[in-house]
């Protein structure tokens, strides 16, 4: 991989402001710097776990955040963690057998499920509680499809869990610091699982990625933690999600 000094800045400057923008709803930028990083000439077996390496990175700072502001339902975000944690390894290991083109094309309906869920989802409060096995069983659900789809397409998979914690009752803060918490795992868990595949990573270009998500991460997750209003920035980013995948698209056709 090699990136010139405008490459190194524009993904620096990139991967600040959309760690600290997903941050504030307890998702990690995964799903955004994949395609960033392979349109800056980074190959796609390096882009992906480059991506959920920095997911680990700025979310564990964020979670961290979350915490101290007790926004982390430990009950309902175990289930979900479990299982997308074993789950993430198996999808990672079976991008090698997938089609680069299938795999574009897979991350590209991704993102344009996820700019749906920032434009057009809003999460209700529930009328009454589910019960702890409905909790469990939903979790375990949930947990298991963004495991799988996380490690398989270099995401961390928050965009699936989080309308499910919203569904399950959670409160949209504390649903985004459980989603938070999950997402460091089960992308360390898919890192690990492309890792096993080889191929290395740019140590200085990590470097640098690592400080700018960490950064990013904080300011990002401290602005949700003191009640900054999301709804303007949900419809940025949902934006932001169609333009990639539009621009994924055509370039599949060309």
């Amino acid at each position: 991989m090699i990136l010139d000094a405008w490459g190194y800045l524009i993904a620096s400057l990139m991967v600040f402001g959309l760690s600290g923008l997903l941050a504030m709803a307890g998702l990690g930028a995964a799903f955004l710097f994949v395609p960033l990083f392979y349109y800056l000439g980074v190959p796609l077996a390096e882009a992906t776990p480059a991506a959920l390496l920095l997911n680990v990175v700025s979310l564990a700072f964020a979670a961290v955040n979350y915490w101290r502001g007790r926004l982390i339902n430990w009950r309902v975000g175990l289930p979900v963690l479990i299982t997308a944690v074993a789950l993430s390894p198996l999808g990672a290991l079976l991008t090698a057998s997938v089609n680069k083109t299938i795999l574009l094309a897979m991350f590209a309906a991704f993102l344009l499920f996820a700019g749906f869920m920032m434009l057009f989802y809003k999460p209700k409060t529930r009328a009454h509680p589910l019960n702890r096995a409905a909790e469990v069983g939903a979790g375990a659900g949930v947990g298991s499809a963004a495991g799988f789809l996380g490690g398989l397409l270099g995401v961390g998979g928050g965009n699936f869990i989080l309308p499910v914690l919203n569904w399950l009752g959670l409160d949209a803060r504390t649903a985004a610091g459980t989603t938070a918490l999950v997402v460091v795992f089960s992308s360390l868990s898919g890192f690990l699982g492309h890792a096993t595949l080889g191929g290395g990573l740019d140590p200085l270009f990590m470097g640098i990625m690592a400080v700018m998500a960490a950064a990013g991460s904080i300011v990002g997750s401290q602005l949700m933690k003191t009640r900054l209003s999301g709804a303007q920035l949900k419809k940025i980013i949902g934006v932001l999600l169609w333009l990639i995948a539009v621009k994924m698209i055509a370039d599949l056709f060309k």
